[in-house]
């Protein structure tokens, strides 16, 4: 099942996209609470790269990387990845009040729709909190 996630971030489009493809940036935003972080990113923006995050908690207790493979890339438009067996699509809509970004991911039968659905959400929110915070 897909689930979609969205905010708007009042920044121009090039500043959005920066922050969203930027591993330095990606490290100051990429967390769906405060307990957790992300200690390492990177980033090889083009069909056929790789990208990773090593996301962990601040404790020490758990951590993972959210890694895959981009498949389609168009700047300031549109990012599609791979990640294991999932999928994921990024869309950027530069608005009147700032840019729509929309996040189309595959879910996973481990945890309910609605905990998938409120963690992506909030690390989309650290992001716009993040963008907005640095203009």
């Amino acid at each position: 099942m897909k689930i979609t996630v969205e905010t708007i971030v009042a920044a121009p489009i090039e500043q959005v996209w920066r922050a969203y493809t930027t591993p330095q940036d990606i490290m100051q935003w990429n967390a769906a609470s405060d307990d957790w972080h992300t200690t390492a990113s990177s980033v090889d923006l083009r069909a056929g790269g790789a990208f990773s995050s090593r996301m962990e908690a601040k404790d020490g207790s758990a951590g993972f990387d959210f890694a895959g493979t981009y498949t389609h890339i168009m700047t300031h438009k549109l990012i599609e990845y791979v990640f294991g067996d999932r999928s994921a699509r990024v869309e950027f809509d530069d608005g009147a009040k700032g840019v729509t970004v929309r996040v189309t991911f595959d879910s996973e039968p481990t945890h309910s729709l609605e905990l998938q659905r409120a963690g992506w959400q909030a690390i989309l929110d650290n992001f716009a909190r993040y963008v907005e915070a640095t203009q």
